[in-house]
């Protein structure tokens, strides 16, 4: 177990829907004393369509599974090359709200790209990361009994062509990028060892001081409503 108290798994290349079955068994099955996990994978090909996704922004999945699923946002693409990091986390027994989660969440993939030397930021409305307009990570939550699952997605050495079958994120033309597009050489387990530790750091921090430590814009929410990325 981590400083922060989170139990770190490594669970390899899995298909979509079994993890995310096992997700909600986690979340259904966990109690006050229950530990935080953070499942660290990549996903075999996969298009996943967001509570509030609009169909219209599947254009050409091809042989490409489309799963409907609980997340908020819209539509996007896991696969092999991904780092994909679902957090399951008690966020009453953390003091975050789901806005909190998502701020803490987009700077952990910001400190990661800077230890790349990469200078990745957030847009207003439109949460993830960028680097030069391009996204490089999304984020797509569910909120259930006080509990997170799901969680955010880093591109480190994809095949990027999935995307063009879709509006990533539901924007229509949004590039997409990926560290090894950017010149970074690394491996998922080496970014996922970066990803873990950067999360670690600020989820030992009190939820209000780890805002602060970001730029204050942490703003609590109820912990019950799906945040949508």
């Amino acid at each position: 177990m981590s400083a922060s108290g989170l139990i770190v798994r490594r669970l390899g290349r899995m298909p979509y829907a079994p993890v995310w079955q096992r997700m909600k068994d986690f979340v259904d099955a966990r109690d006050a004393a229950t530990a935080d996990e953070l499942w660290l994978l990549e996903h075999e090909p996969v298009y996943t369509l967001g509570l509030a996704g609009d169909p219209a922004h599947v254009l050409d999945p091809g042989d490409t599974p489309v799963v409907k699923t609980d997340r908020g946002g819209q539509v996007t693409w896991h696969g092999p090359g991904q780092l994909v990091a679902y957090v399951l986390l008690d966020l009453q027994r953390r003091g975050l709200g789901p806005r909190e989660l998502v701020r803490l969440l987009e700077e952990a993939v910001v400190r990661v790209l800077a230890g790349y030397g990469i200078t990745g930021v957030r847009r207003p409305k439109a949460p993830g990361v960028y680097v030069h307009g391009a996204k490089i990570a999304s984020l797509g939550l569910r909120i259930r009994r006080h509990a997170s699952y799901h969680g955010l997605a880093l591109n480190v050495d994809p095949d990027l062509a999935p995307f063009r079958g879709i509006n990533p994120c539901g924007y229509t033309g949004l590039a997409v990028t990926s560290l090894a597009a950017l010149g970074v050489a690394t491996t998922l387990a080496e970014a996922g060892t970066r990803l873990a530790d950067t999360l670690d750091d600020l989820f030992a921090t009190p939820a209000a001081s780890a805002c602060a430590r970001i730029d204050n814009a942490c703003t609590p929410a109820a912990t019950n409503r799906t945040d949508m990325t």
